[in-house]
């Protein structure tokens, strides 16, 4: 994979309220008033008893409460903790900026990283990032998201998500299939899918997809891509590249997983409240899955990179950023919370030991990845993965009726011939 910034979403942001008027609204109101950090904030912040207010979305509920439980229970300062309905988020967020009444520090899904960047909603934090001993080792894509155009840096990485092949091993076994081995080709991909669709079980499918949710593909389908050596998007995130030869052989492939009746048929019109529970529920044999749902799988299951179509492997790194907000007026405070964050108390006592992915290379193989492979495999695809650039990623991808959206189910449920034309479609709004 190239190496420029990159920013995407996550696949929660399937089921986020869409950027709306109030929040498109907000660039006249909201840098104005946008706060900057003293140049004096301590290196690890301040820790005076201040209290803070922190904002997340319900899906990242139990990580949240976790760290802020954490930290409140080690700093003088005291973390509020309000968790909103995911659908509410992007309005809440756009009334708060308009009237300057955001709290101390927020998370926002990596789809609107940039947008919320690019309006002022964060404060500056380059020189206390910039300070970091280990920058180099927290996740490049969550820096990139936060970074504006003049490379300015405003977010640090909350809870990463990676997207990773997951697969039953016991209906593996079933359909004659080496339940320790991941296929390692697009091609080995629908050949599982169809062993385990020929088994004849009742409600039991070889695989499924979202394929009425752009966040669930941009999440499962960009890696194939990335792992077979191509790019997505142009570096400055203006054209779209998703009708080069690897692209379009990942869409002849679920084209015939559709039309071999393996894909589970609800997946038609999944538009992403529901997308992963046919293979929670024992009921899909393999998937492109969320990483951080392994410790909810009930059942043993492999997991491995997503593979190309060829072979390699690779990720969609999602999840959320955090930032200090342009109306906090306790930025020390504040950055004594994202400090400790990055720090191995948080990432690897808190996250880690939740098995959750870690936002620093370095603490990778951690002694909690170390007592399960599956997290070793995780964190090391990690640095594999990537994040895609695009200040329009929302419109072009995420929103109902996108036209990426248009573009997959012309090519897998109708079979047509578009996806250059389609292609097209999905430019003219990254080039707005």
């Amino acid at each position: 994979m190239t190496n420029t910034r990159r920013r995407a979403a996550g696949w929660h942001a399937a089921t986020a309220l869409l950027l709306s008027g109030a929040l498109v609204g907000l660039a006249g109101c909201a840098g104005g008033g946008s706060a900057t950090p003293a140049e004096d904030i301590p290196a690890e912040g301040t820790d005076d008893g201040t209290t803070l207010t922190l904002w997340t979305r319900a899906p990242l509920e139990k990580q949240a409460n976790l760290l802020v439980d954490a930290y409140n229970a080690s700093h003088e300062n005291q973390v509020e903790l309000t968790v909103v309905p995911n659908d509410d988020y992007v309005a809440k967020v756009g009334a708060a900026a308009g009237s300057g009444g955001l709290p101390d520090l927020f998370a926002a899904d990596i789809v609107y990283v940039p947008n919320w960047v690019e309006q002022g909603l964060f404060q500056d934090i380059s020189a206390q990032i910039d300070g970091l001993d280990y920058k180099d080792q927290i996740n490049q894509g969550h820096l990139s998201a936060g970074t504006d155009a003049d490379g300015k840096e405003h977010v640090l990485p909350f809870v990463l998500d990676l997207s990773m092949l997951f697969w039953n091993k016991e209906l593996f076994e079933e359909a004659g299939l080496d339940p320790e081995k991941a296929p390692a080709t697009m091609a080995e991909y629908a050949d599982a899918a169809k062993k385990i669709q020929a088994l004849g079980k009742d409600g039991v499918y070889g695989t499924a997809t979202g394929l009425n949710c752009g966040g669930c593909l941009v999440f499962t389908w960009f890696p194939s891509i990335w792992a077979s050596g191509e790019e997505v998007l142009s570096d400055d995130g203006h054209e779209s590249l998703l009708a080069n030869d690897a692209a379009k052989e990942v869409y002849d492939t679920w084209r015939d997983l559709w039309e071999s009746g393996a894909v589970l048929p609800s997946s038609q019109d999944e538009a992403g409240p529901t997308w992963t529970a046919g293979f929670t529920e024992g009921n899909v044999g393999l998937m492109f899955y969320p990483a951080t749902l392994l410790s909810s799988t009930p059942f043993d299951t492999g997991v491995a990179g997503i593979p190309g179509v060829d072979g390699g492997a690779s990720t969609f790194v999602g999840g959320d950023g955090i930032g200090i907000s342009k109306d906090s007026k306790k930025a020390a405070q504040a950055w004594n919370f994202l400090t400790w964050l990055m720090s191995e108390e948080a990432q690897v006592d808190v996250l880690a030991k939740d098995n959750d992915v870690v936002s620093r290379a370095d603490f990778a193989d951690n002694e909690y990845a170390a007592k399960d492979p599956r997290l070793v495999t995780i964190n090391e695809v990690a640095s594999q993965g990537d994040t895609p650039v695009a200040l329009n990623f929302q419109q072009a991808f995420n929103a109902p009726g996108s036209p990426w959206l248009t573009l997959v189910r012309n090519a897998v449920l109708e079979g047509t011939d578009t996806v250059d034309t389609d292609n097209d479609a999905i430019t003219e709004i990254l080039a707005q």
